[in-house]
């Protein structure tokens, strides 16, 4: 296990203090730490699909799990949002604090790699039905030997979430599963997620109701109190843990120095303290 390393993920929702993430992000940096910063892109996808008149769904598994909707149109600006704007605006942000960050998406040197999902099953109007046209993935396989190549030289790894499948075919894949993928295969000992909320909240969306730790053997618990895209970062946590992570923290990226206030005990700790 890496101690050394740390593995963030940074939400792309409405809210999310992308600044404040890379500030810190380039702080650890400077001090000696590895790390690799995957991001989100929600907001700017939907900014971008609103200007081209492109309408944005949601698809919502029988489990309640959202995922976008992302057909061979909607892909194009998903892409164009990920790999283009959010990406290269961090990675210069990072280039600008004196971090010599590298943007990619999970497409290059066959970063991430994922299976298409054929069928997709949603629940609409309170009815289950199969969509057949949708490009995202479910991810296999991180490409931990190219990040250790970037990170001994020195690099700070920014990723997009989007996945090569077997066809190569471009794939949307969740930001934060993908995260726990990296993290487990660079066998990380702690992987940060940091959206625009506090950590799991027991009475959502009361901040002060913030679940400060969740036992590894309690993961069932917390999916259900879990709402909405929350569901999703426990489930990451879960696959995280499975892999040897053994701390996953869900943490507020709105404070001055998100990452080292996660670390230092903000959010939800999952896992070991």
């Amino acid at each position: 296990m890496s101690e050394k390393l740390l593995v963030i993920k940074a939400g792309g929702g409405a809210g999310v203090d992308i600044e404040a993430v890379c500030r810190d992000v380039a702080a650890l940096a400077a001090a000696g730490r590895q790390v690799v910063l995957l991001h989100g892109t929600s907001a700017a996808a939907d900014a971008l699909a609103a200007q081209a008149g492109v309408p944005v769904r949601a698809l919502t598994s029988p489990s309640g799990h959202v995922s976008r909707y992302t057909d061979p149109e909607a892909l194009e600006i998903y892409v164009a949002a990920a790999a283009g704007q959010v990406n290269k605006r961090i990675t210069a942000t990072l280039q600008g604090l004196g971090c010599n960050a590298v943007g990619l998406s999970g497409v290059d040197g066959r970063l991430l790699l994922a299976e298409r999902k054929e069928a997709v099953r949603t629940v609409e109007a309170g009815r289950q039905r199969i969509v057949r046209d949708d490009f995202t993935g479910k991810l296999t396989t991180a490409n931990s030997d190219l990040l250790r190549l970037l990170l001994d030289a020195g690099y700070t790894p920014v990723i997009a979430p989007l996945a090569l499948g077997a066809q190569a075919e471009r794939l949307n894949v969740d930001g934060d599963r993908a995260a726990a993928l990296v993290a487990a295969s660079l066998h990380a000992t702690t992987l940060v997620i940091l959206s625009n909320v506090p950590g799991l909240l027991a009475d959502f969306p009361d901040e002060a109701s913030l679940v400060r730790h969740v036992p590894a053997d309690r993961l069932d618990w917390a999916e259900g109190l879990a709402q909405g895209r929350m569901k999703k970062k426990i489930l990451a946590a879960r696959e995280a843990m499975a892999g040897g992570v053994r701390t996953v923290i869900l943490a507020d990226s709105r404070l001055p120095q998100p990452v080292q206030a996660a670390l230092a005990g903000g959010g939800t700790v999952i896992g070991e303290q």
